[in-house]
């Protein structure tokens, strides 16, 4: 998705709108909100969702808003063995066939993991599964982009993800070298791995094709008290806004980067603003992205 209006030079804030056959109805109420970008997510499976009819309700809403349908998400484990793995890559395959209905040019989700296996014991299969996805969302101008959680996982042992940290990342890049495969960031999945985040985007923005808006709070004193694996959380996912993460400079990386897209911002995981209060937090998250990014766009004036 690539745009020379004034809002996408500016770097689109939006959030995660995937409600299954009621995702119009979602976005529809997010727009007034502010919202300028919006992913629709799915976990595991599409569900009762019908991809040409939401598409046929969704796009005629955001083309009259101005806002965006940023990526498509088809989150699971697609390289597993089981019967709903393989519903998972069935959704990868529908998702990249459908991303032009939705005007948009990415799909998003987990690079996916042999279970319980070294990182690098995935590497045959996720070359094998996402070779033939690469290609089939070339021939459509699709980006893949996986995003860096690890969860729960490690080097050693996991279920969902191989491409949580940058030793994967050089790892599955290398199996599958296509033009059309990056990441999908964020700084808390760094964060909660004790990578510092900053550093490591500057390195590789080039491969960084959508941002989840997610940071973190991590606490020192907990971790010189009870350490990084004992009975109190040491790291919690915040919204951006209320974490560590200094935004302005994440903007500042991006922009000399050339990043053309958005920063679709993933709620429900604050411990504090949640529940009644989770469009509260998800709202000032919006409006404190739009400052770090330099606020709203600013011609410059004719002549000079």
């Amino acid at each position: 998705m690539k745009s020379n209006s004034p809002v996408d030079r500016m770097i689109r804030i939006g959030t995660l709108a995937g409600k299954g056959p009621k995702t119009a109805e979602y976005i529809r109420g997010l727009i007034p909100l502010g919202f300028e970008s919006f992913q629709i997510n799915f976990w595991q499976t599409l569900g009762d969702a019908n991809l040409k009819k939401m598409a046929e309700e969704v796009r005629p809403l955001v083309e009259k808003s101005g806002t965006v349908v940023s990526s498509l998400g088809m989150f699971g484990n697609p390289l597993g063995d089981k019967e709903i793995d393989e519903v998972t890559r069935k959704g990868w395959e529908a998702t990249i066939d459908a991303a032009p209905d939705f005007g948009c040019d990415m799909v998003c989700g987990f690079a996916g993991r042999v279970v319980n296996k070294p990182v690098p014991e995935s590497i045959a299969r996720f070359k094998e599964v996402f070779s033939r996805l690469t290609e089939r969302a070339a021939k459509k101008n699709v980006r893949i982009a996986f995003e860096n959680c690890p969860m729960g996982g490690t080097w050693e042992t996991g279920d969902w993800n191989i491409a949580f940290n940058p030793d994967g990342w050089e790892l599955i890049f290398e199996a599958v070298p296509a033009k059309n495969m990056g990441l999908e960031w964020e700084p808390c999945h760094q964060m909660c791995q004790l990578i510092d985040p900053l550093p490591q985007l500057k390195e590789w923005a080039h491969k960084v094709f959508h941002l989840h808006g997610k940071d973190a709070s991590i606490y020192r004193d907990v971790i010189a008290r009870h350490g990084v694996t004992g009975k109190v959380p040491f790291v919690e996912h915040r919204h951006p806004g209320f974490g560590d993460t200094n935004w302005t400079d994440v903007f500042s990386i991006l922009r000399k980067a050339g990043y053309q897209g958005t920063v679709d911002i993933e709620g429900w995981h604050d411990p504090v603003y949640k529940d009644d209060l989770e469009m509260t937090g998800q709202v000032h998250a919006l409006n404190y992205l739009k400052h770090c990014r330099g606020g709203d766009y600013v011609p410059a004036i004719p002549g000079f």
